[in-house]
């Protein structure tokens, strides 16, 4: 694959999670950003204009649901992906429901991750293979 220098904003409330998302993405995109929370996934997402946000469901402030929403309402061409613990169909139908083009679980970050990156800047979508049973 080749070297893709999209930037990136992740979103997610836990530190020690995040250090390894960015871990396995900067060999292949610029993260731009990391935040703890929704709203603050907005703020930075307004400020510095990534080419994806990537974004829990579960964080404080505002949930990774609606925070998405609310990115997409601001006309943000920002290809939105979750990276979630969440393997309900319920969640990935919101999820997906918010004009997010990807939903991957945190347990398979490192099969699904990258090229669900690749599929969300090539316009399309992706869904962790382990919820397409």
């Amino acid at each position: 694959m080749p070297l893709l220098r999209a930037n990136v904003l992740l979103a997610d409330d836990h530190a020690d999670f995040l250090a390894t998302v960015v871990q396995h993405l900067e060999p292949h995109f610029e993260v731009i950003k990391t935040v703890g929370n929704g709203q603050a996934m907005l703020d930075e997402a307004a400020r510095l204009e990534p080419d994806v946000v990537v974004l829990d469901i579960s964080m404080p402030v505002l949930n990774g649901i609606e925070a998405a929403r609310k990115l997409k309402a601001t006309g943000s061409p920002a290809r939105i992906v979750f990276l979630t613990v969440h393997e309900d169909q319920d969640y990935v139908r919101a999820a997906l429901g918010t004009g997010a083009v990807g939903y991957v679980l945190k347990s398979d970050l490192a099969s699904d991750l990258l090229p669900c990156l690749k599929e969300a800047l090539d316009g399309r979508s992706f869904v962790s293979p382990a919820l397409a049973r």
